[in-house]
């Protein structure tokens, strides 16, 4: 199969009256301004997700995989600033909403698991306050009605004596359980986009299987579509219908569950599934993937992964862009599709230098001004 150049995702026809896709990701890119230089912790990441699908975006710890998924929430903080493309939910570009359209939106028809608890919940309000005034801003519940669920979530999520765990707070709760009030607070709202940030770190193996099928059955229940952040191959397996995989703020590959497992492309994707330890073989070590990741403030020219992949070749100088390999399977590398090296010695030809570079072309993102609330007085 001759392999080609990446297109932009187009729009889905509807279903049902709704879209197809409930998140559409296009040439995100998002930076931090250091004193040392600028860092693109996000550098031009495309991907969308169906209703009712599950993505697992995977990668090692400073590839971007979080801030991607703050960026789509909108909780980028200075220095941080999103400077390009675009994030939408169901249609509607959330990166062009006001701050109090944005409010409106988080909570209700997205939410997000965040990766540390206790400094995502408010430590001057009980567990149960929490979810109360969520189920009350956002899903029109009265008080008593709102304290009744907010219980009913806390036993779902495998708390025990939840009603007396929804009167405490969260520095009276280990960090598991404070993790599980955490996904109770999301689950709560039935939102159409639940983004999960490694949401079973914490856990032990029996209550992390009980949140997992928890998940799936409301995504079942709802046509909730689900981004999970993990670092766990084996909660991907488990739970992704696709996988994403991202390097130095890039996705590098990209395709169903079953082709990445099976024939992963990327030098970076098979590093990461061979570091894996597999039941019933015995080995000395397990493998690794040499080498750290590298700086953001110096970051090498062409493919990032080349000064740690064991096939790196000439033409790895040259930034591949994402090409399809078959179906739905893209990868950021100049291997063929079968796997092979390129021609010794081999160069990007300019067609293929160019379609690198120009691979996201996008206007430069601004952002609506600030509302200021009514009821607050101007900073000053």
């Amino acid at each position: 199969m001759t392999s080609q150049t990446q297109t932009s995702p187009t729009v889905a026809a509807p279903v049902d009256g709704k879209p197809e896709y409930v998140l559409q990701i296009s040439g995100l890119r998002t930076q931090f301004g250091t004193i040392d230089g600028t860092v693109k912790a996000v550098d031009g990441v495309s991907f969308e997700i169906k209703r009712g699908q599950t993505l697992g975006v995977v990668g090692e710890s400073g590839c971007g995989k979080s801030v991607t998924a703050m960026s789509v929430m909108r909780l980028i903080e200075r220095p941080g600033e999103i400077v390009a493309g675009s994030a939408k939910l169901n249609g509607t570009d959330l990166l062009s909403l006001s701050d109090k359209e944005m409010e409106a939106t988080r909570g209700d028809r997205m939410a997000m698991i965040f990766q540390e608890p206790m400094t995502s919940l408010n430590p001057v309000f009980t567990c149960g306050d929490q979810i109360t005034e969520a189920l009350t801003l956002h899903m029109d519940m009265g008080r008593g009605e709102a304290r009744r669920r907010a219980v009913e979530m806390l036993a779902k999520v495998g708390i025990p004596e939840p009603e007396q765990r929804a009167k405490q707070y969260p520095h009276e709760l280990s960090g598991g359980m404070r993790q599980r009030v955490m996904i109770a607070m999301a689950l709560s709202t039935e939102p159409e986009l639940l983004i999960a940030d490694e949401p079973t770190t914490a856990l032990d193996v029996t209550i992390q299987a009980q949140i997992l099928e928890l998940m799936k059955e409301l995504r079942e229940q709802n046509d909730m579509a689900i981004m999970l952040i993990t670092h766990d191959l084996g909660v991907v397996a488990e739970m992704a219908d696709e996988v994403v995989v991202m390097y130095g703020g890039k996705v590098v590959e990209r395709a169903d569950a079953i082709t990445i497992y099976e024939r992963p492309h990327h030098a970076y994707t098979k590093g990461l599934l061979a570091s894996i330890p597999k039941l019933g073989e015995r080995r000395r070590r397990l493998d690794v993937i040499k080498g750290v990741v590298p700086n953001p403030l110096n970051l090498p020219a062409g493919c990032m992964f080349k000064r740690r992949c064991p096939v790196a070749m000439p033409v790895c100088d040259s930034m591949p862009p994402m090409r399809q390999l078959e179906g739905n399977h893209i990868s950021r590398c100049w291997l063929e599709p079968d796997g092979s090296a390129p021609a010794v010695g081999a160069e990007a030809t300019p067609e293929q230098a160019a379609a690198a570079a120009e691979e996201i072309s996008i206007e430069p993102l601004v952002l609506p001004d600030p509302v200021q609330s009514d009821d607050k007085e101007p900073a000053s």
